[in-house]
């Protein structure tokens, strides 16, 4: 079995993610929000979701364009073969990554990573749809010059994985370390919304890249502002992967003229016609003057969905885990489940009365799902009863918060 890196170390992640929280607290700066992290990790684990297709499209090409077009065939046993390809691939990933800030097609597929106001371990785990496909144009004089794919894949692999420590505001500025890496304090700046920070530190995980080519910025003495210029103010997943390309499709067909709605699509992100004033300005920003948004869930809906997701995220893990034994129906069944749940997750805690529907008729399908398996003989008894009972607290916690809504509505 090929085991996927990523979610392998998805227990490592939130291991992590819960010391990182005990810290904070420890330390009387508490840097969670429970909507937003449960948003972070729908984001996480929807990406690993949409990947079963897309990340297996962009590897199929990878290998295609190595076996048959490979200008010469390098030694997959030399040490220096994996230590350039290392070195190599981040300076690729520094380049989509500064593409990806300046160009609006991979704009939209990227924004959703920086959608989070706050800046914490969860956020290292909000991950997009389309990422792997809007890479993967960067990576391919990889194979051009004979990386091998598996040589190429864990590479890759472990270079996001390196990024995953540097999403945190609890470690400081860590020395001579500095000047090489990528490190917490140079990420901050990344992931500011001050004009200063805009467009600053791509580095995945060395620094010399922005240092060499001109986009490097150290931390300011006042924190930056977390999130995305145009706020998001949504913690539906689905949205999250999807906002910015309707924006571009009302910008473009908002354009006068057909040379702007073209552009509107490949245009830095403040870019507007002059019929609408041109590039938007960015605002300077201040943490004390930029209130975090949020909503006030219906009673229990936190509870709802911090129960549900284990075994949802156990579910989905299991599923890119296993992959290569299911069918392409299985997965693409599995696929969207997943979605609808994490659709469901962000409509309660939005207060929206359509995810009570939706996870009303999700329990319905899983229940006759759960009995169908158990009367093929494709699921034993005993775990068809541990399912059971627990979609029936599903029910019975999806109950109280309908009861709940309802009363509100009548109040």
């Amino acid at each position: 079995m090929d085991i996927n890196p990523i979610a392998a170390a998805v227990p490592a992640f939130f291991l992590m993610i819960g010391l990182e929280w005990a810290w904070s607290r420890a330390r009387g700066q508490p840097v969670y929000r429970l909507n937003d992290a449960l948003t972070d990790l729908s984001c996480g684990m929807s990406s690993q979701a949409a990947g079963l297709f897309f990340v297996a499209a962009a590897a199929l090409a990878y290998d295609a364009v190595f076996r048959n077009f490979a200008w010469i065939a390098l030694p997959a046993d030399a040490a220096w073969v994996w230590v350039g390809s290392f070195v190599l691939l981040d300076l690729l990933y520094y380049l989509w990554h500064r593409a990806s800030h300046r160009v609006n097609l991979l704009w939209a597929a990227h924004v959703v990573h920086h959608q989070s106001e706050d800046y914490n371990l969860a956020v290292a785990l909000r991950q997009a749809f389309f990422t792997s496909l809007t890479t993967l144009p960067f990576y391919l004089p990889l194979a051009l010059l004979g990386v091998p794919t598996h040589i190429w894949a864990l590479c890759l692999a472990l270079n996001t994985l390196g990024q995953f420590w540097i999403h945190t505001r609890l470690v400081g500025r860590l020395g001579p370390l500095e000047w090489v890496l990528n490190t917490p304090s140079h990420h901050r700046v990344h992931h500011g919304i001050n004009p200063s920070c805009i467009d600053r530190n791509h580095a995945g995980i060395f620094i010399v890249w922005d240092r060499l080519l001109g986009t490097f910025a150290p931390e300011p003495d006042e924190e930056p502002v977390y999130g995305t210029v145009s706020p998001l103010h949504s913690w539906n997943p689905i949205w999250a992967n999807f906002a910015t390309w309707v924006h571009l499709w009302k910008l473009s067909r908002s354009c006068t003229r057909w040379s702007d709605r073209l552009y509107a699509w490949v245009a830095p992100p403040e870019w507007r016609p002059a019929e609408q004033g041109g590039p938007v300005t960015i605002p300077e920003v201040h943490r004390q003057g930029r209130p975090l948004w949020d909503s006030q869930p219906w009673r229990g809906a936190q509870a709802y969905v911090l129960a549900s997701w284990p075994a949802a995220a156990l579910a989905i893990g299991l599923v890119v885990q296993f992959q290569a034994s299911l069918t392409l129906g299985a997965r693409l069944a599995a696929v969207t489940l997943f979605l609808v749940t994490v659709a469901v997750w962000g409509a309660l805690l939005e207060r929206r009365r359509w995810g009570l529907l939706l996870e009303t008729g999700r329990l319905l399908a899983l229940t006759a799902l759960v009995g169908g398996l158990a009367w093929t003989g494709s699921l034993s008894l005993a775990a068809a009863v541990l399912a059971l009972a627990l979609l029936f607290l599903s029910a019975v916690g999806l109950g109280a918060i309908a009861r709940g809504a309802g009363a509100e509505a009548r109040a």
